[in-house]
């Protein structure tokens, strides 16, 4: 066991992610995570899984690597101790009995666990498309044409094929195809958007490690990092594999900048760059370079040929801190400058509710 208080500032952010997983609607990880900080810090099997992760940033979601790596173990069915206490295979969440499972999964699994550490948390937030259809909307209403969508970050590419969800309005009417295996419920709250028709004529992304959803590695991938007492989540995520067996869509394996210089408008469509809850995990000269493209990109745009750029991130703004829906669109309309910030509504984290302004 590290002796120069490494375990301790790594307990702290386990213990944080465990206040966010509770926070957030999975007591289940709540619980565990809180009792995976104080094995770590007793130098028990978490401590062993953990070696040599000590430095690693808040940011890396440490805690949330290692679980998923836990519950992939549980979806591949080799961790039946625990998988009675993971509602994700039929198992009833039950904090105090799962632990002492959990913490013999990180006794017997250890070597492959710590394998599992390297790869990065893909999420793939299939909500995050209640915000993204949403401003779709403000952008079909304003720019001409129909739509080609390209998202950074993109893991898997399930959001771009989000105009084929079905979104409850919240007001008792819904948008989107009414046959859809992705229901997106209590998705949209205040004020909402456009009546506007949302038409996608072409979508592409990248992701610095992209995910095929249409293969079984890339769909265990992607339900491992749900967590498993989220049921609603999980729904979400099965439908929206299956949109994309029918729905084509291409993530490059590129950077976020590099990706970004490949994107040219197109004379009577207007180009949507998409991301959310990526900003954060860009080097701040990619963020810068990225920053530089989209003005050129701006700087381009005519009134037959429309950009925008609509995000779904983190930011503090008039000293609040929200997961903030914000535009930007190319050429400007009467009410915006062009390239000007306009704060559409605000976002669950995990996308529902969005609530528009």
């Amino acid at each position: 066991m590290p002796s120069d208080g490494s375990w301790e500032r790594t307990a702290r952010h386990v213990r944080q992610q465990a206040a966010a997983c509770a926070e957030l609607g999975s007591p289940l990880y709540g619980g565990l995570l809180e009792r995976v900080a104080q094995d770590l810090l007793d130098g028990g099997p978490t401590a062993a899984v953990l070696s040599g992760h000590e430095h690693d940033p808040r940011d890396s979601a440490l805690a949330l690597r290692l679980m998923g790596g836990v519950h992939r173990l549980v979806l591949e069915r080799e961790a039946p101790g625990l998988a009675v206490f993971y509602p994700s295979v039929g198992g009833t969440p039950d904090v105090e009995s799962a632990w002492p499972a959990l913490r013999a999964v990180l006794e017997q699994h250890r070597d492959r666990l710590r394998r599992g550490l390297d790869q990065p948390p893909q999420t793939n937030e299939v909500g995050r498309g209640a915000a993204l259809i949403g401003g779709l909307r403000h952008v079909a209403a304003v720019l001409p044409g129909p739509l080609r969508l390209f998202e950074l970050g993109a893991s898997a590419g399930l959001n771009l094929r989000a105009d084929h969800f079905r979104v409850d309005g919240g007001d008792g009417s819904f948008v989107g195809p009414t046959a859809s295996p992705v229901v997106l419920r209590d998705a949209w709250a205040g004020e909402p958007p456009p009546r506007q028709a949302v038409v996608v004529v072409e979508r592409g992304g990248c992701d610095v490690a992209p995910l095929d959803p249409t293969t079984t590695e890339g769909r265990l991938r992607l339900t491992c990092y749900v967590w498993p007492d989220q049921l609603e989540r999980l729904e979400r995520l099965r439908g929206a594999l299956e949109l994309a067996v029918r729905v084509p869509a291409e993530v490059v394996h590129q950077g976020a900048a590099a990706f970004l210089r490949g994107v040219e408008l197109a004379a009577g469509t207007t180009a949507v760059l998409w991301h959310s809850v990526m900003w954060q995990y860009l080097p701040s000269g990619e963020q810068e370079a990225v920053t530089a493209r989209i003005a050129e990109l701006g700087e381009q745009a005519t009134p037959g040929k429309g950009f925008a750029h609509l995000r779904m991130e983190p930011e503090t703004r008039g000293g609040d801190h929200a997961f903030y829906v914000i535009l930007r669109l190319w050429p400007g309309d009467g009410g915006l400058d062009g390239g000007a910030d306009r704060v559409l509504g605000i976002a669950h984290p995990h996308g529902l509710p969005t609530t528009w302004r």
